[in-house]
């Protein structure tokens, strides 16, 4: 049951981003990229801000104690924002969220097969390649819709 929960609870959260994309595309194209993206990075510390006051748990590790390496994945955050805003405005939501979720499955089965970053070692398989191939056949076939099909006013 909690595995279901935590793929059902993923794809909420993939939605969301898709959602969070489109938004943000759009007042990217009106206010200006790093506006919005600041936009983003400001809303979203104050609900974990938030968030941690009223429902963290205490840790016996701070963010101090942990190896600074592990703090760097706080940055890899503004560089997807900052595309996104930008991508959605040029490619659309589709394209540039399948894009992004291309990117996550072959970087994710990378650092599954080789344990990088101190993940647990989940071997490469057939099945994982093929997902990859069928989500890149995904990704052409969205891409090459955007080609073909007339813009709406």
């Amino acid at each position: 049951m909690t595995l279901i929960l935590m793929v059902v609870l993923a794809i909420i959260g993939g939605a969301a981003l898709s959602v969070q994309a489109a938004l943000n595309g759009r007042l990217g194209g009106n206010v200006g990229v790093f506006k919005s993206a600041f936009l983003t990075f400001s809303v979203g510390a104050l609900v974990t801000a938030l968030l941690i006051f009223f429902f963290e748990p205490n840790h016996s590790v701070t963010l101090m104690d942990v190896p600074k390496w592990q703090l760097l994945g706080a940055l890899c955050g503004v560089p997807y924002i900052v595309i996104m805003v930008v991508a959605v405005q040029r490619i659309g939501t589709a394209v540039a969220t399948v894009a992004v979720i291309f990117g996550q499955l072959s970087m994710s089965v990378l650092i599954d097969n080789f344990g990088w970053l101190g993940n647990e070692m989940i071997q490469l398989s057939g099945s994982r390649i093929a997902a990859l191939i069928c989500l890149a056949i995904a990704l052409y076939f969205i891409y090459s819709s955007n080609k073909s099909e007339p813009k709406a006013a």
